[in-house]
């Protein structure tokens, strides 16, 4: 009886808890749908809205999804709202915070096969919402919080525009409509582009180039190359990751010794891309045909790149074409190579994304009941999501994907669970991406992780496809991980490099290679540390790349114009 009272009494206190935000009428001109998020920290270095993280530093979120909300009109956030860190609103703790809110805002998708979607729309930010033009959110203020608390929000500031990048001597841009993406989507669809060009470009309008292709996350502008020396005048800031201070000095540097390589005599002429394919759910759509996205593969493959081409004088020929990347970077270059295995020369994957389901981080969708716990007769082990290099690790696999459920629902956080999701899985009965595990308790769909096998799961469409795909890839593969992986992405690869050794009509040649003690995206270069390593995949494969043009070109092939 005495703790049937204590409960009622807490559930009482609990339920006068109430945050409110409205929506100014002078902020819409109508009814808006989105993933209302409601934001605390008690760290006041920089908005709550850029402190959720992966990790015991997070700050905290609530979310709700709205639909018609009208202007002027007021919503509150309840004891019972689910959130991250904290499962639900009730078990904030009282104290001084400062109290943001944010308004996602989603728009209504109408798509060729009849599906009516509320989804977020990128606006030039790569699918961040918090920093998405046109989003909406308040001003962050300081609030004593208790378990009686009210207090009100408004959205009375817009996220504002973000200026598209300006052309260079050595760096252009490209955006095209894609026609298969916007057929697929129901209305107008762009791939963007920043292309690297040769030194010389302008001085040999004769020459014809290879062509490159750097996947990775969402780039506002080509990253990593700096015609300038480090600006004397920045101020060092650290690195927790590396430990290390004026990390953005070092970053500064390495770009401006990219500069001087790319533009020394000896160095290769090669146009290099870094492709721009936000989408929806997240910052790239993983360069793959899926049920969700749309023909994202084809799009790249079939319009973006032949583009690319044709403006910048590309050799435009699968032998004059390579992929490389890290990490989700990693995973497209090598897809790209297998889905296209005539397209590319050679794939550099440094870090691969999971290329092997069962090792998708710590969990094997096609054997294992739970993703979140490691589960005996009598023991339920929580499995971890992350870990520095010396193994500690702050997150679970829990906890990081309650941080996407608080974030948005129907795989609409734009993170990285999420998008696995939505890349790989069928469509679910709701329209949205079918999910491989329930999000509260962890437990596999094993009809849909099948589905990701047949369809996704890189190392057994090799091993399932040799005798077509064996031909074409031998020698175009290579793979690079750290043993000491941030999010255990070298448990794949092990997997891979197995049956890759054991595929002998004819053999893969495939290179594998590990660094010892090396985290997250360790390219292949065990001379220098991982803080460094991560900022030079141009310079690191370049020359191997030329290398593999030199010895696997196709007779009458162009290795002259290009080599001035």
């Amino acid at each position: 009886m005495q703790t049937l009272v204590i409960f009622f009494l807490f559930a009482l206190a609990a339920a006068g808890q109430t945050f409110t935000v409205t929506l100014p009428a002078a902020r819409a001109e109508k009814p808006l749908d989105g993933r209302l998020l409601l934001l605390l920290s008690t760290d006041a270095s920089a908005e709550p809205r850029f402190q959720i993280t992966d990790g015991p530093k997070t700050q905290i979120v609530f979310g709700m999804d709205v639909e018609g909300w009208r202007p002027g009109a007021t919503l509150t956030f309840r004891p019972d709202t689910p959130g991250y860190p904290y499962e639900r609103l009730a078990d904030l703790k009282s104290g001084n915070y400062f109290v943001q809110a944010v308004l996602d805002i989603y728009d209504t998708y109408r798509l060729k096969d009849g599906r009516v979607l509320k989804l977020p729309v990128d606006r030039g930010e790569g699918r961040q919402w918090n920093r998405a033009p046109g989003n909406l959110y308040s001003k962050p203020r300081e609030a004593a919080v208790s378990k009686a608390a009210k207090i009100a929000l408004r959205l009375d500031e817009t996220m504002p525009p973000i200026a598209p990048p300006k052309d260079t001597k050595y760096i252009r841009h490209i955006r095209i409509q894609s026609r298969l993406l916007s057929e697929f989507w129901g209305r107008p669809v762009f791939l963007g582009a920043h292309v690297l060009l040769p030194h010389g470009f302008e001085e040999h309008p004769e020459a014809r180039y290879p062509l490159m292709v750097f996947h990775g996350h969402f780039p506002p502008d080509f990253a990593g190359f700096r015609t300038e020396p480090p600006d004397p005048d920045l101020k060092p800031d650290y690195s927790e990751r590396f430990r290390l201070h004026g990390y953005n000095r070092i970053q500064q540097q390495e770009a401006y010794d990219f500069y001087k390589k790319w533009t020394s005599p000896d160095f290769p002429r090669f146009l290099v891309v870094e492709i721009q394919h936000a989408n929806p759910y997240y910052d790239d759509s993983y360069a793959v045909n899926s049920a969700n996205l749309g023909p994202y593969g084809d799009a790249i493959m079939r319009e973006l790149i032949p583009e690319i081409e044709r403006r910048f004088r590309g050799i435009g020929q699968g032998w004059a074409r390579f992929t490389y990347g890290g990490s989700t970077g990693g995973w497209e270059a090598l897809a790209a190579q297998i889905f296209y295995p005539d397209d590319f020369n050679g794939a550099f994957a440094a870090c691969p994304d999971p290329i092997d389901f069962r090792a998708y981080t710590l969990a094997n969708l096609y054997e294992d009941r739970n993703a979140y716990f490691m589960e005996g007769p009598h023991l339920r082990t929580p499995r971890p999501g992350k870990r520095n290099w010396l193994g500690q690790a702050p997150i679970t696999l829990e906890q990081m994907n309650r941080m996407e459920l608080a974030l948005g629902t129907k795989s609409r956080s734009g993170q990285q669970f999420d998008i696995w999701e939505a890349v790989y899985s069928p469509v679910g009965p709701d329209g949205y991406p079918a999910r491989i595990f329930d999000k509260i308790t962890g437990v596999i769909d094993r009809k849909v992780a099948e589905y990701w096998r047949e369809n996704y799961d890189l190392r057994h469409i090799l091993e399932r496809d040799w005798a077509k795909l064996g031909p074409k890839l031998r020698g175009k593969i290579h793979i690079y991980v750290g043993d000491m992986d941030s999010y255990y992405l070298n448990d794949a690869v092990y997997l891979m490099e197995e049956t890759l050794k054991k595929l002998t009509d004819p053999p893969a040649e495939a290179t594998v290679a590990y660094g010892d003690r090396f985290e997250h995206c360790w390219n292949g270069d065990p001379g220098v540390s991982n803080a460094i390593s991560r900022l030079r995949y141009h310079t690191m494969y370049l020359p191997r790349i030329l290398e593999r043009i030199e010895k696997n070109h196709p007779p009458g092939a162009d290795l002259k114009s290009w080599r001035h």
